[in-house]
């Protein structure tokens, strides 16, 4: 949702693959991952689950559907505050990331919470569960925008879940990717086409490394992804900015959530089953 910026980074626009974006981001989360939880966490909450900056929570929104009994996957979990909350409702929930570090962080929360999340290291373009395994997969600003390969990556969760199953993510809403990423007023203006798809690369100075990497796709682009691996779109939220909430987070805040939509919610169903 958020990346801190150091000064030895210089910042690109260009192709890059599934590899190098893998690369960069593992370490990248690993470094930051202290930051992020310190930062973040009392927001987050040991147990929370948030669906963005603007704050909404599962309890509210209801995305996820009936949990209690379901077998859910969390794509991108983090320190698995998301899962920790669904197996508090009944949910047997596990968690996937590829930073070792943020697992560390989920390990230190179920021993301070009592409510221990599985999980496991493994990346979302191959998914390390049978098929068929679960009936719901979702990710709350987790692994896609992190991932180039996204087909692979969607084609995974179609395999994973039963028919019928549910997938629920949340990203940076695509509109966003015209703005510069500024809490302020300089945020409002628009500077690059919506549809320039070139990835935002950040390269260490000192090395000429990938450091970080994140891949837009437009609103058509994830129907039409999603349509290809037979998922019926249900839904597609576009949550507004509380009219309490003044938290900064990155590049979301008041003076622009009031105005353009920061997050989008993605709600589909798996074919071969009925709504549930």
């Amino acid at each position: 949702m958020e990346h801190h910026l150091p000064q030895s980074v210089r910042v690109e626009r260009r192709a890059v693959d599934e590899a190098e974006s893998r690369r960069a981001n593992g370490p990248d989360w690993d470094r930051y991952a202290d930051e992020y939880q310190a930062t973040h966490g009392d927001f987050l909450g040991d147990a929370g689950f948030l669906w963005g900056p603007e704050g909404h929570t599962e309890d509210t929104l209801g995305v996820l559907g009936e949990v209690v009994g379901r077998d859910v996957l969390e794509v991108g979990s983090g320190a698995g505050q998301c899962s920790r909350r669904v197996r508090m409702h009944g949910g047997r929930a596990i968690g996937l990331d590829l930073s070792h570090r943020q697992l560390q962080h989920s390990s230190r929360l179920d021993g301070e919470t009592g409510v221990a999340v599985p999980s496991v290291r493994g990346t979302a373009t191959h998914l390390p569960f049978s098929d068929a395994s679960f009936d719901i997969v979702f990710s709350s600003f987790g692994a896609l925008q992190f991932v180039r390969d996204i087909d692979d990556a969607v084609g995974e969760v179609a395999r994973v879940l039963r028919p019928g199953g549910r997938f629920a993510f949340s990203i940076t809403h695509p509109t966003r990717w015209m703005f510069p990423d500024d809490p302020g007023e300089a945020g409002l203006t628009a500077t690059q086409s919506y549809w320039d798809r070139t990835p935002y690369v950040e390269v260490d100075d000192a090395t000429g490394v990938v450091a970080y990497v994140e891949h837009h796709r437009t609103l058509g682009d994830w129907v039409r992804l999603l349509s290809s691996h037979a998922f019926e779109l249900i839904d597609l939220l576009e949550p507004e900015w509380p009219e309490s909430h003044d938290r900064v987070w990155g590049g979301w805040s008041r003076t622009r959530g009031m105005l353009t939509p920061g997050t989008a919610i993605f709600v589909a169903l798996a074919a071969g089953g009925e709504r549930s």
